[in-house]
């Protein structure tokens, strides 16, 4: 599905979204500046999509930043945008429920809306907080629920009735922006979110809602 949808992807996040996507993934790199300003850094930038978070923190970070996805038209696209930016391409495909990675040896994971596409949430926090370093910070910007309730019926409205036509129209892949609702609903809310970060061992753990809690941004340590 993210392989039909991955030539025109950026184009329907920013269309879809009112441009207002990327102000969060802007916030999302701007919550990371304290670990990206360390030398020698490094970080892994999860679900990266297309590459628009991994190249934001590559421009920041003062070491390695490594984008990994599972699919690979989109790394395909991301590789494509870096060449474009005269950046060299560190990508890897990769499943987030079993990283090549040695334990602890990142400073820091950010995942931007790719969170919720594990298949166990459980097991992806587990993982990631195995490849951290300790005191290393893991970043989940997603979506999620609004919790004022006219905020949250017309988001309902846009993200289960015009949401899913436009995307259709504008993409040719009717799924794709129909388990994008569908997914958003069955995701766990923020502070839910978070409370399963704790157990799964980060400390400090919190949320911050993003334009009314259509998003948010969760953060934890290890």
């Amino acid at each position: 599905m993210f392989a039909r949808i991955a030539p025109r992807y950026d184009f329907l996040n920013h269309f879809l979204s009112f441009n207002i996507d990327r102000r969060w993934r802007k916030v999302l790199v701007q919550r990371l500046e304290p670990v990206l300003e360390r030398q020698d850094v490094r970080v892994l930038d999860l679900c990266c999509g297309t590459g628009d978070v991994w190249l934001d923190l590559r421009r920041t970070a003062r070491g390695l930043v490594v984008g990994a996805d599972f699919c690979h038209p989109m790394l395909m696209s991301a590789k494509q945008k870096a060449a474009r930016g005269g950046f060299p391409a560190p990508l890897v495909e990769a499943d987030a429920l079993g990283l090549p990675l040695a334990n602890n040896v990142l400073d820091a994971i950010s995942i931007a809306f790719g969170f919720r596409n594990l298949a166990n949430y459980e097991a992806g926090l587990r993982e990631l907080h195995r490849v951290l370093r300790p005191g290393g910070m893991l970043a989940i910007l997603e979506f999620s629920h609004p919790p004022h309730p006219a905020v949250k019926a017309g988001y309902g409205f846009y993200s289960s009735i015009l949401l899913p036509a436009i995307g259709t129209l504008l993409s040719g892949s009717p799924g794709a922006y129909t388990y994008l609702p569908d997914s958003i609903s069955k995701f766990p809310g923020a502070d839910e979110l978070v409370k399963m970060m704790r157990t799964a061992g980060f400390r400090n753990s919190k949320f911050e809602l993003l334009t009314g809690g259509i998003a948010a941004l969760h953060v934890g340590y290890k």
